[in-house]
């Protein structure tokens, strides 16, 4: 049996009795109509069983098309907020998650106090986005807790480290400390506060768990090691990871390589001034990594949908500004 999960920002997903942070920024019935056919054409043709969706503001309408698609379960956790002054006017998003099989439980998310004491936090904490987490209930009595994120964004473009496959963990945390302990990334303090108050949710649940996010940061980012990697939290001596890089757990399989390529380059799923980065993630847990003794499935597939952003690689309104990222596990016989 296989399961297929995604993750999907919307972009502005707002119906068009409502605007978007400001009174011009509204679809008209045209473009909504646009942009609902485009996004069930890409439901259907992802082809999954759960989707974790971001940048919602108008639930019940994506609820409505979800299960006119075959998605009978719809849950959020928060509802978008309004400008006191112009109720039709939204000020914020929400995560949605629409599902094939039943939604057993809901859990509230709750910020960790020794991470916000870790790193300062000054001020009452509220997530960007007020994360789902959903215990599902799959064939076989196997239940999943699937996660949906979108953490922090750099809105106003504060100066953040840019780190490779070669940087350490402890030079990433040398790099950054001044920046966090002096406040010049207010960003990368909210965004490390969220992910690591997800790291310490992940290690209090007990079933195998699925996260589908927008990181908002780049691939060997310190959010990736927050959210996912123990060692960053306890003193190891070596990378521990809680959650893994779903890419990284599907063999990927090179077609007449040329002689001197050494790995395949992975696809962005979003650019900012014609550059591209990867910034959407699906991370699971062990039981979803053939390497682990008592795994329950592997990752079968792992795909990028971009072509959309090839002709336009800042996005359309109509369409989307992010590549949907797509999971599939294949469970054990």
């Amino acid at each position: 049996m296989t399961l297929r999960f995604a993750t999907f920002n919307l972009f502005q997903f707002c119906e068009p009795s409502f605007s978007y942070y400001t009174k011009k920024e509204r679809f008209t019935q045209d473009e909504w109509q646009q942009k609902t056919t485009w996004i069930k054409e890409k439901i259907t043709q992802m082809n999954c069983d759960v989707i974790g969706f971001q940048e919602v503001f108008s639930s019940k309408e994506l609820e409505k098309l979800t299960k006119e698609l075959g998605f009978n379960y719809f849950a959020t956790v928060d509802k978008p907020r309004v400008n006191e002054n112009k109720p039709n006017i939204y000020i914020s998003t929400t995560l949605a998650l629409a599902s094939k099989y039943p939604i057993k439980k809901i859990s509230e998310v709750k910020a960790n106090g020794y991470s916000l004491k870790k790193y300062n936090f000054k001020g009452k904490f509220r997530f960007s986005r007020i994360p789902i987490k959903a215990l599902i209930q799959f064939p076989n009595n196997l239940e999943i807790t699937v996660y949906v994120n979108h953490f922090k964004s750099n809105r106003l473009n504060e100066f953040e480290y840019i780190f490779t496959k070669k940087d350490t963990l402890k030079m990433k945390k040398e790099k950054v400390k001044e920046a966090l302990e002096k406040d010049y990334s207010p960003a990368l303090k909210q965004r490390l506060c969220e992910t690591s108050s997800l790291y310490y949710d992940f290690k209090r649940t007990k079933s195998p768990i699925i996260c589908l996010c927008d990181l908002n940061d780049k691939e060997f980012s310190l959010s990736i090691d927050a959210l996912t990697n123990r060692t960053y939290h306890e003193d190891l001596d070596k990378n521990f990871q809680l959650l893994h890089d779903a890419y990284y757990l599907y063999e990927k399989k090179i077609y007449n390589p040329h002689p001197e390529q050494k790995e395949i380059k992975r696809t962005p799923t979003s650019y900012y001034q014609s550059y591209g980065n990867v910034i959407d993630y699906i991370f699971v847990s062990k039981e979803f990594d053939k390497r682990y003794k008592n795994h329950l499935g592997k990752i079968s597939s792992y795909e990028v949908f971009d072509n959309h952003l090839k002709d336009n690689k800042d996005g359309s309104l109509v369409q989307s500004d992010h590549a949907l990222v797509i999971c599939e596990i294949t469970l054990n016989s």
